[in-house]
């Protein structure tokens, strides 16, 4: 399953990556082809003025059956001086840009007709373009001043003998296209030219039908701009050349700045390629260093130290939560993780069996050495086959070597009950158990005990059930161990009180006495095993390990068991259960 999510992740990580300089190309692609759309756009606008602005604003203006320019449009109209108007299909004007008050608001069909003939409308050049891709037709009207053209008009009519200019009026023509860098050409029905006044070298020697059109739709193509001029009485043309210097296009060309565009694109691209290698370099690369450092301290059985205090603040956050730049490894860093514990609580695992191994070897070597000794040394005496042996002694003698072998008995089953307990190697089936029940039977059975009479027992029961859920062998076994170590260790005549019940939502079983009690320290390691210690020399009772299985036996129950007690006032031990729930 992780394997699985590792494989998602990685896929997602490297198709969301595919999805992202996909993205990346598509943007540059369009900004690209924008920019330079638009560059060719204004040079367009330069080299063919007015008419290609006419049809880029025609292009713009009409969308579905609204009429509106950009700033752009109208900043260039009023910059240049120009007015703009857009007339419906009934004449009437819809839409208007800098248009002087002089300007009809509605045209008559002849008005129209005559300015979409002679391309003029009063003192103003006109040029218009009918738009019907929309479902209402639109007639655009771009009119500007054309100060040369009327220029050109005047020295016509005042100059002009046989639609040519007459000899007296040459100098001072000439005198005045000087003044303006300019020059004249006129020029026959067949393009051929009759007359130039001005600089005859940049004049040509006739011009192509086609030429002065283009010369006059796209003047930023040639040196010169042209004004012509066409009078209905001659079959002739007036042709004024200026310099063409007010929009001149930029000194490097389209194409070159399409190119350092290009080259200024790749750069960035390849900036951030390298860059984005790197850090997926960065990125894929160091938890798989990390990794290698930890399975080489994990090879050295370095379980606990697999993962150093230094990588462990530079993978997880002070919160305990993984980096963000390691969490395409999060499965893995997870059962690394998992597995370098385990192995380590293995490993600690397997050092406190060696030492529980070593204590039980040393204690049993201990608590069996006394009483073996004492075993032997009277099987020495019997095998010698004592003559002087009274009947009394030799029965002492039998009385010794029985108690003693109980009491190795004893302590050994006390052992294998503390080996079952620490490694709950035991079958531990639960039942619904009267705990007042089982204690009265213990109570009577200590009663009934003749070895205890100097010992006096009190039973103080609840009068209605008290259930939990135990195992009945395991609990007698610790009620038994309570009251021993009440008897045991308190001298004849004490008086045991034994009592169960309810309290906090708790069942509980206490057994108190009126004995010797103990001090701090004593109840401090009560629990601990041997600290009462088994001289055999004072007695043979008790292994040493009844209070150490008590508690065991109780925490095994989920329960805890609970000491009060002080020398000369006695001992209380209160063992808490949870209650059984009601069937």
């Amino acid at each position: 399953m992780k394997k699985m999510k590792i494989q998602r992740r990685l896929a997602f990580q490297f198709t969301f990556q595919l999805i992202i300089y996909s993205v990346l190309i598509i943007a540059i692609t369009l900004v690209f082809v924008i920019a330079f759309t638009e560059q060719l756009s204004k040079s367009e606008i330069k080299n063919n003025f007015p008419h290609g602005a006419l049809d880029m604003m025609v292009t713009e203006a009409v969308t579905e059956d609204t009429l509106s320019l950009s700033d752009f449009w109208t900043r260039l109209i009023e910059e240049r001086r120009m007015w703009l108007q857009v007339i419906d299909e009934n004449g009437v004007v819809v839409y208007k840009v800098n248009v002087p008050a002089s300007q009809p608001s509605s045209y008559s069909v002849a008005q129209l007709l005559t300015i979409t003939d002679t391309e003029r409308f009063g003192p103003y050049t006109v040029n218009s373009q009918l738009d019907d891709s929309s479902e209402s037709p639109y007639l655009f009207l771009l009119g500007y001043e054309n100060p040369k053209l009327e220029q050109l008009i005047s020295w016509f009519d005042a100059y002009q003998s046989k639609g040519l200019v007459n000899d007296a009026a040459k100098d001072g023509l000439l005198e005045q296209l000087s003044a303006s860098d300019g020059y004249l050409t006129i020029v026959n029905d067949h393009g051929e030219i009759v007359q130039t006044i001005g600089d005859p070298s940049l004049t040509p020697k006739a011009f192509k039908p086609l030429e002065l059109l283009s010369m006059r739709q796209s003047p930023d193509n040639y040196d010169t701009g042209v004004i012509a001029y066409q009078p209905e009485s001659a079959a002739i043309t007036w042709i004024l050349h200026t310099p063409n210097d007010t929009y001149r296009v930029s000194d490097i060309p389209e194409l070159k700045d399409a190119i350092g565009v290009m080259i200024a694109i790749a750069g960035v691209a390849l900036f951030l390629s390298l860059a984005s290698s790197i850090w997926h370099g960065y990125r894929y690369g160091r938890p798989l260093l990390l990794f290698a450092g930890w399975f080489e301290r994990m090879g050295q059985g370095m379980y606990d130290s697999a993962l150093s205090p230094r990588e462990r603040r530079i993978v997880f956050r002070r919160n305990g939560k993984l980096r963000v730049r390691f969490r395409l490894y999060k499965e893995v860093i997870q059962s690394f993780h998992s597995m370098a514990e385990k192995l380590a609580q293995t490993e600690k695992d397997r050092a406190l069996l060696d030492k529980t191994r070593e204590e039980w070897m040393t204690g049993i070597s201990h608590d069996l050495r006394t009483p073996l000794s004492t075993i032997q040394g009277y099987g020495y005496i019997l095998e010698n086959k004592p003559d002087g042996w009274s009947p009394e002694e030799l029965q002492e003698m039998g009385t010794m070597i029985r108690e003693k072998g109980d009491y190795m008995l004893e302590l050994i089953r006390d052992f294998s009950y503390v080996f079952q307990l620490k490694q709950a190697s035991f079958p531990f089936e639960r039942e619904r158990i009267d705990i007042d029940e089982l204690l009265r039977r213990s109570v009577l059975k200590y009663v009934n005990d003749a070895t205890l009479a100097e010992a006096e027992f009190v039973y103080d029961g609840e009068e209605r059930p008290v259930p939990v859920l135990g195992n009945a062998m395991w609990l007698q076994r610790l009620v038994d161990n309570l009251l021993s170590n009440a008897v045991n260790h308190n001298l004849p005549g004490v008086i045991v009180t034994v009592s169960s019940g309810l309290i906090g939502g708790e069942a509980y079983i206490k057994v108190s006495d009126n004995g010797r009690g103990m001090d701090e320290e004593t109840k401090r390691n009560l629990f601990e095993r041997y600290y009462r210690g088994t001289n055999t020399e004072e007695s043979t009772v008790g292994s040493g390990l009844g209070m150490s299985i008590a508690k065991m036996i109780a925490e095994a129950h989920q329960g805890r068991i609970e000491v009060r007690s002080s020398v000369g006032s006695g001992t209380e031990i209160a063992v808490f259960f949870a209650l059984a729930a009601k069937e």
